[in-house]
């Protein structure tokens, strides 16, 4: 009988152990996936400034600019364009830091705050994005339509037709939201994935904390 009963208690304290050994392999599992995860981020976001820099290096939009012929309006457009670029840059080196953070963290709460953490500013990051289009789109239309020479006939033709202008605002209104709703997918899809991998890792944390 004392044997079976030291017999339990060493398979109770193996079990423990086991136990144990489990959770911190699944720790580590979830802690590299976590990782990686904020990793593609960080790589996704940095080739997507890129791609936008290229594009306007590529696209020349210089010859429209002195159409318009108003500096001001230029000059609006450049603060707007360096903005954009010093709030995205802030985005990245926030992804940066984010990455930097779970990789080197340990505890399993911290990690958990830190997805958190990496997850907002993910959304944050999307949504900025997807009002800058749309900003973006409507003032290109606005300077295009108004302060274009090439457009003066167009514009002599509309202020006469009521109708006629109001189908055009009808389909710019259309074209505006199709590019919200592109890229809107494009977020969802890309960055869309990573977040809910990273909060399915967030969740598995908090079973092994709790």
């Amino acid at each position: 009988m004392k044997e079976l009963d030291l017999l339990k208690k060493d398979w109770q304290k193996n079990s423990g152990s086991f136990q144990q050994i489990s959770e911190n392999e699944i720790y580590k599992m979830i802690h590299r996936k976590s990782s990686s995860i904020v990793k593609w981020i960080l790589i996704i976001s940095i080739l997507e400034i890129s791609f936008w820099t290229f594009s306007n290096i590529f696209i020349n939009t210089d010859d429209v600019l002195r159409k318009i012929n108003h500096p001001e309006i230029v000059t609006a457009l450049e603060f707007l364009t360096y903005f954009n670029y010093i709030v995205v840059l802030i985005f990245v080196y926030i992804f940066y830091k984010n990455y930097r953070t779970i990789s080197t963290t340990i505890a399993t709460k911290s990690l958990m705050s830190a997805i958190l953490k990496t997850r907002k500013t993910v959304q944050y990051y999307v949504w900025y994005n997807l009002g800058m289009i749309v900003i973006t789109a409507i003032l290109s239309f606005f300077v295009a339509f108004v302060y274009n020479p090439d457009m003066e006939f167009l514009r002599d033709k509309l202020a006469m037709n009521g109708k006629a202008m109001f189908v055009t605002i009808g389909i710019l209104f259309l074209v505006i939201l199709g590019f919200f709703g592109l890229f809107w997918c494009f977020y969802r899809v890309l960055y869309g994935t990573l977040l809910r991998r990273l909060y399915a890792n967030y969740k598995e944390l908090k079973k092994i904390d709790f």
